[in-house]
């Protein structure tokens, strides 16, 4: 399912779903959902998620200042807990260990309020899984949903990258057990 820029690589199913992130922003809010497919177990593609209390794995040179995000898992990093920054901009509200976290930006400037849930979900073969990212945008005033439909356009690059970054570690991990 494509209606760009809001929805990419979303099935039916992702799009209608409820997340998490969906009630994090008070008021009305735009919805954006992405999602991506990857040939590994739900298990490694949860501890991947759970990196990204270390790292964006986006386009580093942009959100990660330069840096390279890691391509091993870090110790420890599959411990969540609230309050810890997720993504460089998040903060932890909810985990549900081993399927989503959700995280809520910690300013609101300049695009309002933003929440994102992370998850991980079987894929429709046996030993793949999907991840989901849906985001939440306050959208109470015209200029707001203005602002959530260019925020769209640029998180759509953002998140379509880092999803196929943390998909393809997932794959490389599971393809060497």
């Amino acid at each position: 399912m494509s209606r760009l820029p809001l929805v990419w690589g979303a099935t039916a199913a992702e799009v209608t779903r409820a997340y998490p992130a969906d009630r994090a922003v008070d008021g009305p809010v735009v919805l954006m959902t992405r999602a991506a497919p990857v040939d590994a177990p739900v298990a490694v593609v949860w501890r991947w998620l759970c990196q990204m209390a270390v790292a964006p794995y986006s386009y580093d040179w942009v959100d990660n200042l330069g840096r390279r995000s890691p391509r091993e898992l870090t110790p420890g990093a599959d411990r969540l807990e609230p309050g810890q920054t997720m993504a460089t901009v998040l903060a932890l509200v909810d985990v549900v260990d081993g399927h989503h976290w959700t995280g809520v930006t910690r300013t609101s400037r300049p695009f309002g309020r933003i929440a994102m849930t992370y998850a991980a979900e079987p894929g429709p073969v046996p030993g793949s899984s999907r991840i989901v990212c849906r985001i939440a945008v306050g959208a109470g005033s015209r200029p707001g949903r203005v602002a959530a439909h260019a925020l769209a356009w640029g998180d759509l690059v953002m998140i379509r990258k880092q999803l196929r970054t943390l998909g393809g570690l997932a794959e490389r991990d599971a393809a060497a057990r």
